[in-house]
């Protein structure tokens, strides 16, 4: 049901609905304020908040969302988990504390947009969440495995900022890509043989694709034993030794593909480091070095150490 409590609108929710700007996907009108608090019936569960792809309100100034702009906020302790405006890019999901999530729309007298907003809410069990959930805690009061897990979500480091600092992402963003000193690593390169078809082809061919350098995925703390480190990306490709070995040397038993030729490349990546005895995350880009694996052979096992 739907009362109205002074200005707020409290909604009791059951099942999955949606709120939206009036005459939405339309211009909306000017110089309104609407509140809306969801409430959950059971108490033990989360309320998610998902915008509609179509999302666009009066733009920013000086990054700002000053004029007309959807708020959401944590009625428990009044925290607000975001505030957007302009149409650049769609709000980021939403999910409450408790059983409660209010959201709050104001318009001015000038410049209304379309389409406004239409924001869907869905009821989730505390354990079903789908990481990451920013509203639950702040991500430096996470443990570093589950805040690794809520890393790995994002698909553009510009989100994971704003979810790590959502109050100056901005500016962090800003400070991690000033020129500074970077170690680059070098191309890596690899020729294709000239194509003759003969028999000799063949036999290269078996040469060149049963044991070769090949892309695996690696992730960077296994990689690099750094468990008190997060990185972004999470895995890097690299180039790994990997196919058979069916046409080794005669006498061997058993063969294997080892690596011939070894180089390290750099790789430039966003490294989060718990900060010592303050809260919040250090951000930085940093170099990290990965083995790539240049020239393969099959190797009689036993017979070499690599």
């Amino acid at each position: 049901g739907v009362q109205d409590p002074q200005h707020e609108k409290i909604i009791t929710v059951t099942t999955n609905g949606s709120i939206h700007s009036p005459k939405f996907p339309h211009t909306y009108p000017r110089n309104i304020v609407l509140v809306w608090r969801l409430v959950a019936v059971d108490e033990n569960v989360w309320i998610q908040l998902t915008f509609d792809e179509r999302f666009g309100l009066e733009d920013p100034e000086d990054d700002i969302c000053k004029y007309d702009f959807v708020e959401v906020e944590e009625p428990s302790d009044g925290t607000v988990l975001g505030r957007w405006c302009g149409s650049s890019s769609v709000p980021s999901r939403q999910i409450s504390k408790g059983n409660q999530i209010r959201i709050r729309f104001v318009s001015d007298e000038y410049f209304p947009s379309e389409p406004g907003f239409c924001i869907h809410y869905t009821l989730l069990m505390p354990h079903h969440t789908e990481a990451p959930s920013p509203s639950l805690l702040p991500p430096s009061a996470l443990p570093l495995d589950v805040l690794n897990n809520a890393v790995a979500g994002f698909s553009t480091v510009e989100e994971l900022i704003r979810y790590l600092e959502p109050d100056r992402w901005q500016l962090d963003l800003e400070d991690l890509y000033r020129p500074t000193w970077q170690l680059l690593g070098k191309a890596y390169i690899h020729g294709r043989k000239s194509r003759v078809v003969d028999l000799n082809l063949l036999k290269e061919e078996v040469r060149l694709y049963s044991c070769t350098p090949r892309n695996f995925s690696v992730s960077l703390r296994e990689e690099l034993k750094r468990t008190d480190t997060i990185f972004w990306p999470l895995c890097l490709l690299v180039k790994r030794c990997g196919g058979n070995c069916a046409c080794c040397h005669q006498s061997c038993n058993e063969c294997q593909c080892v690596p011939t030729k070894v180089t390290k490349k750099y790789h430039e990546v966003l490294q989060l480091k718990p900060r010592i005895g303050v809260r919040g995350l250090h951000k930085s880009l940093t170099d990290v070095p990965l083995e790539h694996h240049e020239e393969c052979d099959c190797v009689c096992k036993g017979n070499t150490e690599g």
